[in-house]
């Protein structure tokens, strides 16, 4: 029984090849191929009709010496035609001398004096001549009765300079087509060292190219790049290749999406589309490190970069900017909770604290007790609530106060402080606030007298913020440097990096057109300023700007 044909092999079969290496090599080897005999055709056909002429010319100048002989034209005039004769004698001399093929002088009527074959002295030649009697020079290739020649005829002029007769000088043409031949083998050899040494340039430009397509067909080729265009716009990671002179070369939608480029970016410079900052230092090298963060506007990004062989680079970004927004709010969480935690605990001992007073019956005393605890906590949320209106940066306020005391940090507004209910990005203010409270919470926990001072106040439309710290403060030669993303002195987090609150608040400030700047506080700490322009709208025709809620007795019920 045959044997059942293996899967995936068909019968051989011979045609042209699909590989790029082999498809080049060939085709390289047949334009060399068509250009050496092209080359050697052209060459060759020339070079037959110079040696025609270079043989012409010489039988030319043969003829010309042997008139130039006044014995020849004595003895022409003086003597008749004979093998023996003084004509034949000289003639016969110039023949072997010059390795004509013949020397014929001839009379006014065409009569030969002279003649290798000594039979033909006497007759008439047997081609015409009489051009060469009419006093003109023929260089001519003509068959006569010695064969094929290449002939130079010349007229023989007398004593009185009229024409006695002509000289024709014969050379044979086998001799000429010997010469053709005899340069043949050279010429036929140069082409070939040619021809060898343009396929030997052909078979290494094949291989390097074959190394660089990694042997691969057109038809891969072709299906690689129908590939890759699917795959980069298709995932939903941003794709940035740069060249090996720092020039983008090219774009994938979601890196457009993310940088806020268009397709006009690619093969520009990487500073002039993106300019200064982190974001262009971590996509140029200059940043080395896995997973680096970098802020581009209101996004955060996770970049890696792959050098490539060419001295390029391929750069993959990722948007973290809802993981990061949902790590701060986790923090947050986790700070909400650990603060609710330690109130739990202390709820816990005023409880115990009343029911002690209840049970040996200090009533007095308990509800002195009672009216103080909730006084407190109501006086807090109405001050904060009367000098902040927007209802989300009052409860944000609320909260850190709450989440600070837990630290031994005490959070209070600055005396002047009031912001209307009229903030255009309230959203935008609650992070930058957040951000530099935070920030400011961490740096004064544990310090002498632990504090941190809060100041809102407008001029027109613009919103001027100061958070005051009494922590170790920002040393002089970093007040720069603390606003690029990564910088931070704090442990990283479980979920993920540090080093983005100044970087976004600062990112938010100048979208807004404002600043963010740092500075020393009296007595140490540091405080950062932020001013915001236009951050307010307009007021309400006829509306007065004020409380939003009047103020209640501190012992009214509380919704």
């Amino acid at each position: 029984m045959n044997a059942p044909p293996t899967p995936g092999r068909g019968p051989r079969r011979f045609g042209w090849p699909q590989r790029v290496f082999s498809q080049v090599l060939l085709m390289q080897l047949a334009i060399i191929t068509g250009v050496t005999i092209l080359v050697t055709g052209l060459f060759l056909a020339p070079l037959s009709e110079q040696l025609d002429d270079q043989a012409m010319r010489r039988a030319l100048a043969i003829a010309q010496s042997t008139a130039a002989d006044p014995d020849i034209v004595e003895n022409l005039s003086s003597t008749d035609p004979s093998d023996g004769g003084p004509v034949q004698s000289a003639a016969e001399r110039v023949r072997r001398a010059t390795g004509a093929k013949y020397v014929v002088v001839m009379n006014q009527r065409g009569v030969r004096w002279s003649h290798p074959d000594t039979h033909r002295i006497g007759a008439v030649v047997s081609t015409d001549p009489g051009q060469a009697l009419r006093g003109r020079e023929v260089m001519e290739i003509d068959s006569g009765t010695l064969g094929r020649s290449a002939r130079g005829k010349v007229p023989l002029f007398g004593p009185s300079g009229e024409v006695i007769g002509a000289v024709s000088v014969g050379i044979a043409y086998d001799s000429v087509r010997a010469r053709l031949l005899a340069a043949i083998p050279g010429l036929l050899a140069y082409a070939g060292g040619a021809l060898a040494v343009g396929a030997l340039a052909a078979y290494l430009i094949s291989r390097r190219l074959q190394r660089q397509t990694h042997d691969l067909a057109f038809s891969d080729i072709s299906a690689l790049l129908t590939e890759r265009e699917a795959m980069l716009h298709g995932i939903r990671e941003g794709v940035v290749a740069l060249d090996g002179a720092g020039r983008v070369r090219l774009l994938n939608d979601e890196a457009q999406r993310l940088l806020g480029l268009g397709p006009e970016a690619a093969g520009r410079p990487l500073e002039e589309v993106l300019g200064d900052g982190r974001t262009t230092d971590v996509l140029a090298g200059r940043v080395v490190g896995d997973d680096l963060l970098a802020v581009r506007g209101s996004r955060v990004l996770l970049a890696n970069r792959m050098p490539t062989d060419d001295g390029g680079a391929v750069v993959t970004l990722r948007d973290r900017t809802e993981l990061e927004h949902l790590g701060r709010e986790l923090d947050s969480t986790t700070g909400l909770i650990d603060a609710l935690r330690a109130q739990d605990h202390e709820h816990a001992n005023r409880l115990h604290t009343l029911l002690g007073l209840l049970e040996l019956e200090m009533h007095e005393d308990a509800m002195e007790f009672v009216t103080e605890v909730v006084g407190v906590h109501r006086a807090t949320a109405e001050q904060v609530t009367e000098k902040v209106q927007d209802p989300l940066l009052a409860a944000l306020l609320v909260g850190k106060t709450t989440v600070a005391a837990e630290r031994g940090v005490s959070l209070r507004l600055a005396p002047g402080t009031l912001l209307p209910d009229r903030v255009v990005d309230p959203r935008g203010l609650v992070t930058v606030v957040g951000n530099l409270v935070d920030n400011a919470t961490d740096a004064a926990a544990g310090s002498d007298g632990a504090r941190i001072e809060v100041g809102l106040r407008t001029e027109g439309r613009t919103v001027v913020l100061n958070v005051c710290d009494s922590g170790p403060g920002v040393p002089q030669d970093q007040h720069a440097s603390i606003f690029t993303e990564g910088w931070s002195t704090k442990d990283v987090p479980a979920h993920g990096k540090r080093g983005l609150g100044l970087a976004l608040v600062r990112r938010l400030a100048e979208r807004q057109g404002g600043s963010v700047t740092v500075s020393g506080a009296d007595g140490g700490g540091a405080v950062f300023t932020v001013v915001l322009p236009e951050a307010l709208a307009e007021p309400a025709a006829g509306s007065l700007d004020g409380p939003r809620h009047p103020s209640r007795p501190a012992t009214g019920e509380q919704r």
